[in-house]
């Protein structure tokens, strides 16, 4: 999740570590400092790092989640997609009686998040094909990630660093959605209903409204909403968000998050401290994101089968991929051929210039 609001600070920390004031709206964070605590990456390591086949080995994870030096692939959307509503799950408020907007507007803005994070996820499909060659072998030029990856839009082509920043950016969306949304939380029970206290759902994850797998509209419960968001993030909402639940209404985007168990403690907005909001929020966003890398396994089985799904998610999850995932392609073997021959050729040749000075 991310902060809009403080799109200056994320790309002034990358790209001259200046320091400017921290701003007053937030999503899950993804920088340390200015109130967020690296949330993105540490969800998706409670996640995803964990013992076998399946899972994220410790670089590559880094990769994925983040490592406090970079943003990783899941911190992605907080550089190039801060005004997409739709990378976020923003911007689909409704309130019954009398409100300002439509369940059908609300209902569409869901639709729309979704939509745009089944594209994302397809995408991390489509491009793990470019991890093998024809035969089913890994190619070592897609699967080297010494120097880290950059963005695709920054001219990154290897197969795994697109495939992971895809993924990247779809769990970066599901992560979103419980912090931005009303599906895991509550309200205030010691306050009226109303914009600035909408009701909460109080549903476990994974949610069915983030099928990725799916084609069909996604079924959206009436109550659901998630936060107006505008520049000026706060409660009551201004400009386009008045009269509106906003963002800085029901955002729980920040707070201490421990990257092993996913714990979540010291809630940092009003409505993550509301009961048990911020760690419903954690939790929702650590169990949609192992369920979306589940989806992501069957995903690539169903569209190039057991044997070469296998190894691809090995490649995907594995920093030495060519030595634990069943061999390298016939460029590999080829090389090691020759390389084989040469030394055996200069065995030869010393030997023969022994026997002919013997």
């Amino acid at each position: 999740m991310r902060r809009r609001a403080g799109a200056v600070v994320l790309v002034c920390l990358l790209a001259a570590t200046a320091l400017v004031s921290p701003a007053p709206v937030a999503g899950f964070g993804t920088i340390e400092g200015g109130g967020q605590h690296r949330e993105h990456e540490h969800i998706t390591r409670a996640a995803l790092a964990c013992p076998g086949r399946d899972c994220f080995e410790p670089g590559t994870l880094g990769r994925l989640a983040g490592d406090g030096r970079g943003f990783g692939a899941v911190g992605s959307p907080d550089l190039t997609e801060v005004n997409v509503p739709a990378a976020h799950c923003d911007d689909a408020d409704f309130l019954a009686g009398g409100y300002p907007r439509t369940r059908g507007q609300a209902t569409a803005a869901v639709t729309a998040c979704v939509e745009h994070l089944r594209g994302r996820f397809r995408a991390a499909v489509r491009d793990a094909a470019g991890l093998l060659d024809e035969y089913g072998r890994i190619l070592p030029e897609e699967v080297f990630l010494d120097g880290g990856c950059m963005l695709a839009e920054q001219g990154e082509r290897r197969a795994k660093c697109t495939a992971l920043e895809e993924f990247g950016r779809a769990l970066h969306g599901v992560q979103d959605f419980y912090a931005h949304s009303s599906w895991a939380d509550e309200a205030d029970p010691a306050r009226p209903i109303g914009p600035d206290n909408p009701p909460g759902l109080n549903l476990p994850a994974p949610s069915p409204v983030l099928d990725l797998r799916g084609t069909g509209a996604p079924g959206v419960p009436p109550d659901l909403a998630t936060g107006c968001f505008v520049l000026h993030d706060a409660v009551p909402g201004v400009g386009v968000c008045e009269r509106r639940i906003t963002h800085a209404a029901l955002n729980k985007d920040n707070g201490l998050i421990d990257a092993a168990t996913g714990e979540a403690t010291e809630a940092g907005t009003p409505r993550g401290r509301v009961g048990t909001n911020f760690a419903k929020a954690v939790t929702g966003a650590v169990v949609e994101s192992r369920h979306q890398w589940r989806e992501l396994r069957d995903a690539l089985r169903d569209e190039y089968g057991e044997r070469r799904a296998s190894v691809m998610v090995c490649a995907l999850t594995h920093d030495d991929p060519l030595s634990d995932c069943g061999g390298a392609s016939d460029r590999t073997m080829i090389a090691s051929f020759v390389m084989f021959a040469l030394f055996l050729a200069v065995i030869g040749l010393s030997s023969w210039r022994r026997r002919q000075v013997g």
